[in-house]
This record gives C-alpha cells, structure tokens and sequence, in this order.
C-alpha cells in the first residue's frame, strides 16, 4: 500500500471552495478504487494550511488513478473547482507507507 500526503496553502477566504473541490476529490479516489482518509482543515492554529491523505494498493494503481487527470470528464470537473476558486494557492504530496495497527510486520 501506498499513500499519498498532499498538503496544501489554501486561501482561508476560500474555504468553502477548498471543501467543495475536497468532497469532490474525495468521491474520485474512491470511485478509482482508493481509499481516502479524508481532509483535515484548519481549526486552531494556522489558518491557511490543509492535508489531504488518500491510499492505493500500489504505486502502478496510484499512476493509473493519475492518468485520469485531464482526460476524464469528472476529473476535469473537479480540478475546475481549485482552477477558477483560487482556494489552493499551493501544494505539495509526498508518498508513505503506512504501518497500521494491525500489520504483523511492525
């Protein structure tokens, strides 16, 4: 398994927006067969930070999910969100492996 950590610097201003383009991101990794473990927004502390954590099986199933981007019609849809919102002013992911509670491994 494989998990994607995206942070973001959102406009706090655009908060709403910032929801709307999540719940939308959200239903799409899912749909591809990932597994989001949601968005966690600012409550105290600094007001312009975001995170987002997702996972996939693998690294190829993440890609695969990825070549969606700018082709499938929900996608783009999605994208439009932050696009025309300026509600992400940036972002970067990084990628985990995560150890769980019940890996036998750890």
């Amino acid at each position: 398994m494989i998990t994607c950590v995206v942070d973001y610097v959102i406009d706090p201003a655009k908060l709403p927006d910032f929801e709307r383009f999540a719940a939308a991101w959200m239903r799409l990794v899912q749909r591809e067969g990932g597994i989001h473990h949601g968005y966690f927004l600012p409550s105290e502390g600094a007001s312009d930070e975001a995170r987002a954590l997702f996972s996939f099986e693998s690294l190829a199933a993440y890609e695969r999910y990825r070549t969606l981007f700018g082709v499938d019609p929900d996608f783009i849809e999605a994208d439009k969100i932050r696009e025309e919102s300026g509600c992400v002013l940036r972002y970067r992911r990084t990628f985990m492996r995560p150890l769980l509670p019940d890996d036998e491994d750890g």
